[in-house]
C-alpha cells in the first residue's frame, strides 16, 4: 500500500474542497477503497474522512421517492421496516451483498463506486494485462479463465463484470445519483448513465469528476416497486457475487402486467437494463410462457466466452423465476 495523507474533514463542503485538484479518495467504511490500495490498483495521495459528517446518512420516504444518504450503512438500510414492505427489491439485494460484518461498515455511496473483482484487474503483482487498470495494455480475460465474466455490454477492450447488487435493483427502478461538487451545486444522474460501458475506456467506470462527491440516492416510487424481488444465483449461498441476478417489479391489472421493471447483475460490465424484455411483456398476461418467450430476449445482443457461455441458459432462467416469484399473491390479495 502506498504512503498517503489523512485528511478528516470538517463538512461537507470541505471534503469536496480536499478532493479537487490532487488525487484523493473519500473514505467512510472502507471495504472497497482499502481493498484497491491493499492490491495497487489505487494510490491516492489523500484519504478523506467523511464517515463522521451530518446529514448523510437518512433514509427518507415521500409520497413519491425513497431517498437514501450516501452514508447509510447496507445494513440500517436492510433493517429499516419500511425499505422491507415498500421496496423489497432494495431490501433483498442489500442483504445477500457481502457478509454481514461488511455490510455493518460499507456505506451506500462506497457501495455504488466499487469496482470489479475481475482476478486480472486486481491482480497484486500488476502482471496481467488490463486496459481497465493500465490503459492500452489489453485484456487477458478475453483469451484466460473467463468463467465469471461478462457476456452483455463488453467490447474489445474489455469484458470485465460489475459485481454489485444494489445498483441492480436501483438501474431496475430508475433511481437518480445525486452529486455535489465544490461549488455546492447539484447533479441528479440517472444511475443507468451512471455507470459507464467499457468501450474503448474500460478506465472510466462512473459519470463523476474529481471534485464531485454522492450524497444520496434516490428512488421513484412507483406500484411495481412494492411488488418487486431480487433473485441471486451463485455458487455459494454466502459471501458469493452473483453468477446472475435479476432485480424486477410488477405493476399487474387483474391478470395483464400494466407495469413491469427488470434489470439483470451479474452478466454484464454495468447493472444491465433489460428494455427488450420489458416491452415485450408490457400489456400482455401474466403467465409463465409469455414470460420464457420474453426472457429469452435478455440475450440477443450476448457475446459469451470460452467458459462463460452458461449465462447465455442461466440469464434468461433467473429473470422468469424472479417475475414468477414477485407475481405471486402476497398476504391477504385474491388470486
Amino acid at each position: 500500500m502506498n504512503e498517503f495523507n489523512y485528511h478528516r474533514a470538517l463538512n461537507i463542503d470541505d471534503a469536496i474542497a480536499q478532493a479537487g485538484g490532487v488525487n484523493s479518495r473519500f473514505i467512510a467504511g472502507g471495504t472497497t477503497q482499502l481493498d484497491l490500495m491493499k492490491c495497487g490498483v489505487e494510490a491516492p495521495e489523500n484519504l478523506i474522512d467523511i464517515k463522521h459528517l451530518s446529514g448523510l446518512n437518512d433514509i427518507t420516504f415521500s409520497a413519491d421517492t425513497l431517498r437514501i444518504g450516501a452514508l447509510a450503512h447496507m445494513s440500517e438500510v436492510a433493517a429499516d421496516a419500511r425499505c422491507r414492505s415498500q421496496a423489497p427489491v432494495i431490501y433483498e439485494s442489500l442483504w445477500q451483498a457481502a457478509s454481514p460484518q461488511i455490510r455493518n461498515m460499507a456505506t451506500i455511496g462506497g457501495n455504488l463506486r466499487q469496482r470489479t473483482r475481475c482476478v486480472y484487474f486486481r491482480d497484486p503483482g500488476a502482471f496481467s494485462a488490463c486496459n481497465k487498470r493500465r490503459p492500452g495494455s489489453g485484456c487477458s480475460a478475453l483469451h484466460g479463465i473467463n468463467r465469471n465474466y461478462a457476456v452483455l455490454g463488453v467490447s474489445e477492450s474489455c469484458v470485465a463484470l460489475y459485481p454489485g447488487d444494489l445498483a441492480v435493483a436501483l438501474t431496475a427502478f430508475d433511481a437518480r445519483v445525486i452529486l455535489r461538487n465544490a461549488a455546492g451545486q447539484e447533479r441528479r444522474i440517472p444511475i443507468d448513465s451512471f455507470y459507464l460501458l467499457p468501450g474503448n475506456t474500460p478506465d472510466k467506470e462512473h459519470d463523476i469528476a474529481a471534485d464531485e462527491m454522492i450524497i444520496a440516492v434516490e428512488v421513484p416510487i412507483v406500484p411495481a416497486l412494492r411488488r418487486s424481488h431480487y433473485l441471486k444465483v451463485r455458487d455459494r449461498t454466502s459471501y458469493e457475487f452473483a453468477a446472475a441476478s435479476a432485480a424486477v417489479g410488477l405493476d399487474l391489472d387483474g391478470t395483464v402486467i400494466r407495469d413491469i421493471h427488470i434489470a439483470m447483475g451479474g452478466v454484464a460490465t454495468k447493472p444491465w437494463r433489460a428494455h427488450a424484455v420489458e416491452a415485450a411483456l408490457r400489456g400482455k398476461p401474466f403467465n409463465e410462457d409469455e414470460i420464457r418467450r420474453a426472457a429469452a430476449l435478455i440475450t440477443a445482443d450476448a457475446r459469451p466466452l470460452e467458459h462463460n457461455r452458461f449465462k447465455i441458459v442461466l440469464a434468461p432462467r433467473v429473470i422468469t423465476r424472479a417475475l414468477l416469484t414477485a407475481g405471486q399473491p402476497s398476504t391477504g390479495e385474491k388470486s
